[in-house]
């Protein structure tokens, strides 16, 4: 049997942004520019790079200006072909020409699991992705192609993207996956802990989000939602314990380590400014002045 072709990718973006208010009173979280380009663009760029086609971002009431970012601006365009601002229009056109856009209200328990299964209508039967609105890879090759190669090489119900932990404070912010090692760089998972604490789990790979799925994700999702209503517990719906369910069923799960890149959390604001420093200094035409700026720093 043909291995279907990864085509498809689902950003989750209805999060309220409540540790940028006010900055987030009247724009999503995702839009803040890193240097010149909103954090979303880099997550989109990352999934188109592997070959997908078709976005399906998860929003909510107040995420309109992603809609508006990657659609058509004809004004903008007009005016900006008036002032003979040709690069600037070729820019703008490129952003809309990216991939099919198609966008959802979240609906449903609260949880970073619930995004996922909002989708599932649009997904049917094929492999997908899933990518953060809020937090981006720099890496060679991107993130996305890693992922895809891992899932066209292993198959499996879910092929995480990994990152080396290099903090203590780390165990407190991801989920780890833990198993034996099959191949460089990749894992064979038998166990996932959501933030475990150091010292709860024999590993140092953390889960800061982006995978590929099977369909069967979603029927993972509904346990773990039936699972908790039956609890009464209160607790989130999260995705972690939809994999955890794959893992009881005896789904093979992979994780890749993410080579060659490194993971920028936006949705953390000292994260967020390192990664605007870093940018601009990575930027042709800002580089020499914006370090000169910076060394000239008093601290």
């Amino acid at each position: 049997m043909t291995m279907k072709k990864v085509r498809k990718a689902v950003i989750p973006a209805a999060g309220f942004g409540t540790r940028f208010l006010p900055a987030t009173k009247a724009q999503p979280k995702e839009m803040l520019p890193v240097v010149d380009k909103p954090i979303i663009q880099y997550v989109v760029e990352d999934a188109v790079s592997a070959g997908i086609e078709d976005i399906i971002i998860v929003t909510g009431w107040s995420k309109r200006n992603i809609e508006d970012h990657f659609d058509y601006p004809f004004e903008l365009e007009k005016r900006l072909e008036e002032a003979g601002k040709l690069k600037e229009v070729e820019e703008i056109r490129r952003i809309g020409d990216l991939a099919n856009f198609t966008y959802i209200r979240q609906r449903g328990p609260i949880g970073n699991a619930t995004p996922i299964l909002n989708a599932k209508h649009l997904i049917g039967d094929e492999p997908f992705m899933v990518l953060w609105g809020d937090d981006f890879m720099d890496a060679t090759p991107t993130r996305a192609q890693q992922l895809v190669a891992t899932y066209e090489k292993f198959g499996g119900s879910a092929v995480l993207s990994c990152i080396k932990a290099t903090k203590p404070q780390d165990y407190d912010r991801y989920a780890f996956a833990a198993g034996n090692i099959i191949a460089d760089g990749v894992m064979q998972v038998n166990q996932i802990i959501e933030k475990p604490g150091r010292g709860k789990i024999n590993s140092d790979l953390a889960i800061p989000g982006g995978a590929i799925y099977s369909p069967e994700i979603f029927e993972a999702i509904e346990e773990a939602k039936r699972r908790l209503e039956k609890s009464n517990s209160g607790q989130e719906l999260v995705y972690v314990d939809a994999i955890n369910i794959l893992l009881e069923e005896q789904k093979k799960c992979y994780g890749v380590e993410i080579k060659n890149g490194k993971f920028y959390d936006c949705g953390n604001k000292l994260e967020y400014l390192k990664a605007v420093v870093e940018f601009g200094l990575k930027h042709d035409d800002l580089r020499k002045e914006f370090k000169e700026f910076l060394k000239s720093l008093k601290f």
